[in-house]
């Protein structure tokens, strides 16, 4: 199987050198797709978990209170595929729920945890993660899913993101850092500065690290993007959005570590050589659409924008390929977020 897919991959390497490539025909097998949480509205607990089957072609909302009869919580922010397990950070609640991502049964809650963000696994027993209001980034245990411990940043975090032996963690909501954690003594170990509030990372395939500044809420900063070599934690180039109204987010690489993505009121798309930052969106973002949350497929680059309307209302998953053409768009739940692919593909394809 993992032969299979470096022949897909290297096969979608040599296309997209190709000018207007055919795209692959890859087969998925039953069940492969996408894990989409909804956050539903904030306070109101009625975040939700839906799955978009490449199979079917179909989406399937509100699996997670279907399969354990219980809402999935408030806010939930992040989901995480390892191995037999999904691990969903439900920010509000303070929770973690570890859900079979075949059934969408829960087979464990990590609790006790301030505001969760975002979480990093590490090794098999250890994984980190993120808070929005506590100073202090959490160590969980995932033999026995509890907290083990605390590594005290000084300031709030968000994004994370492991590269060799280093976690890279970004201090969002206010800051100007990206602090540097050596994950085999759980010390802080540098901080590099930033633009005003890191907001997303990436890594790419010649070790550096991308960081996504969106100038802050209070839109007193242009956004910036700066490449850092991730071995020495110099910055060793920075981006900057030519206007104040500019407020990127959600920030994703494609299967190679080659190409960046990013959301400026339409899905942007940048080489991670460009000297300079895209002068237009592959895809637009119409009238009436907040274009919230990105995803990229890393089999076949097809290119996965939520929208969250009003914020009120159910919002829509749209996906498109990676040349930026229309596929299909699928009616979701409440805020669809974050995505998270649970792909694997047939012995043949055809």
């Amino acid at each position: 199987m993992k032969t299979l897919i470096k022949t897909a991959l290297l096969f979608l390497l040599v296309v997209s050198c190709i000018k207007d490539p055919k795209l692959p025909n890859i087969s998925y097998t039953m069940g492969g797709g996408v894990i989409l949480l909804d956050e539903g509205n904030y306070r109101s607990g009625n975040g939700s978990l839906s799955f978009y089957s490449y199979d079917s072609s179909k989406i399937y909302n509100d699996l997670f209170s279907s399969a354990n009869g219980r809402p999935l919580g408030d806010v939930p922010n992040s989901v995480l595929l390892k191995d037999t397990k999904a691990y969903i950070v439900v920010n509000n609640s303070g929770k973690i729920e570890v859900i079979d991502p075949s059934t969408f049964v829960s087979k464990a809650t990590i609790e006790n945890l301030k505001s969760p963000r975002n979480m990093a696994i590490l090794s098999d027993t250890k994984a980190y993660v993120t808070s929005l209001s506590s100073d202090s980034v959490a160590i969980i245990n995932l033999t026995s899913n509890t907290v083990s411990g605390y590594i005290n940043m000084h300031k709030t975090s968000e994004s994370i993101i492991v590269a060799g032996s280093k976690v890279f963690i970004s201090n969002w909501a206010g800051g100007k850092e990206v602090m540097v954690i050596n994950f085999a003594n759980d010390t802080v170990v540098d901080s590099i500065q930033v633009g005003a509030e890191p907001e997303s990372m990436v890594y790419d395939r010649n070790g550096r690290l991308w960081v996504l500044c969106n100038g802050g809420y209070a839109r007193k900063n242009n956004a910036e993007l700066y490449e850092i070599n991730a071995a020495t934690n110099r910055i060793e180039e920075k981006y900057i959005f030519p206007t104040i109204d500019d407020s990127p987010t959600c920030l994703n690489i494609d299967s190679f570590g080659q190409t960046l993505y990013f959301i400026d009121k339409g899905v942007m798309r940048m080489d991670i050589g460009s000297p300079s930052l895209p002068t237009g969106p592959i895809i637009e973002q119409g009238g009436g659409q907040y274009y919230y949350k990105l995803a990229i497929n890393p089999l076949n680059g097809d290119i996965l924008v939520t929208d969250a309307l009003d914020f009120a209302q159910q919002g829509y998953l749209y996906i498109y390929s990676y040349r930026g053409d229309f596929v299909s768009k699928q009616k979701a739940g409440i805020i669809p977020g974050s995505m998270c692919f649970n792909l694997t593909i047939n012995s043949q394809t055809n």
